[in-house]
């Protein structure tokens, strides 16, 4: 039996549910220059001051500041967002993907006086942008008497996973094998998904053994490499945690290794599920007169950072397709070095 009024008070309440305005958004200010960032909360769009968000990650053990490498925004959010941080909370440590875990020893004696900064930089093989970069989160570290961590996975190691996959571990000597996490989980799963789909796009990754392969050899050998890199950091921070209950650690990597909470942020999650994780997570803007939040972005972290969008690396598809090539030619030269 059809009950036309309440057929027509139906339909028009769906007409008000499904045609309403979509949620109305803040409009964000501009960002005038590459030195320029926004603090965001994804949830509200609500723009913070560096205090404000150092309060937002106030019960975080752990807060992963990710990075658009070499970046000028980026790194001097991270420095205000260190320094607030270590403010609230004074038992902070600093942990870095920019020092492998071999040259630890060299970090600790530089933190400690007893080298100075070049040797630093040349026997702790520092990255290139190192002074622009990291030396103000290092020197703040130094003079405030906090604990800086190697957290990485030395590079030679990571290539020599690349090259020759994971079982590569397994042959290390016993007075190498601290250097990096032996054990690596692989298994499917969002992590791998976004790798593979970025990889799998990039010809500088290698090109598929065979016909029928659904994914190449050569990616899932860079993916274990890559997981090498985030169970290290993943293992070096867990371990420093461990080792001073209680202690908060800031940790910088590549937006990658956090972005979603995956990557070494959830290795650390699996090896401590007590410790609260907050992401720092940075997108450059498309437009910086009127930043917007890609909506598939909202979830890639606690705070994002949005920053003005680098110069383009290359002008044309032929530009990028030699430097793809180039790319290839150095990594095939490259031998395993252990």
């Amino acid at each position: 039996m059809f009950h036309p009024p309440l057929i027509i008070a139906a339909f028009s309440v769906f007409l008000l549910v499904g045609c309403a305005a979509p949620p109305q958004r803040t409009t964000l200010p501009p960002l005038p220059d590459l030195t320029a960032y926004l603090l965001v909360d994804p949830a509200t769009d609500a723009v913070l001051s560096v205090e404000q968000a150092a309060a937002a990650l106030a019960d975080a053990d752990v807060v992963f500041l990710g990075e658009t490498h070499r970046h000028p925004g980026n790194h001097l959010a991270q420095m205000a967002l260190f320094r607030a941080l270590h403010t609230q909370n004074a038992d902070t440590a600093l942990s870095l993907e920019q020092f492998e875990r071999d040259v630890q020893p060299v970090l600790d004696q530089y933190l400690a006086g007893d080298i100075g900064e070049a040797t630093l930089r040349d026997k702790g093989r520092a990255w290139d942008n190192y002074p622009v970069s990291y030396r103000p989160l290092v020197e703040y570290a130094k003079a405030n008497g906090l604990a800086v961590i190697a957290a990485e996975a030395p590079n030679m190691v990571v290539r020599c996973v690349g090259r020759l996959g994971p079982d590569f571990l397994k042959s290390i000597p016993t007075e190498k094998q601290h250097w990096s996490a032996l054990t690596l989980r692989l298994d499917d799963g969002p992590y791998k998904d976004r790798f593979i789909a970025f990889a799998g796009g990039n010809a500088g990754h290698g090109e598929s053994t065979g016909a029928d392969d659904t994914v190449s050899k050569a990616v899932l050998r860079s993916f274990a490499g890559q997981v090498t890199r985030d169970e290290t950091m993943a293992e070096s921070i867990v371990q420093h945690i461990t080792a001073n209950p209680g202690r908060r650690v800031v940790h910088l990597n590549g937006s990658f290794h956090s972005a979603g909470f995956l990557g070494t942020a959830e290795r650390v999650q699996w090896g401590r599920p007590d410790l609260n994780i907050a992401v720092v997570h940075p997108i450059e803007v498309a437009d910086p007169a009127r930043p917007e939040i890609p909506d598939d972005k909202r979830g890639e972290g606690t705070l994002l950072l949005l920053i003005q969008p680098e110069p383009k690396s290359y002008a044309s598809d032929d530009e990028e397709r030699d430097a793809i090539i180039a790319q290839m030619k150095f990594r095939k030269s490259v031998d395993c070095e252990m």
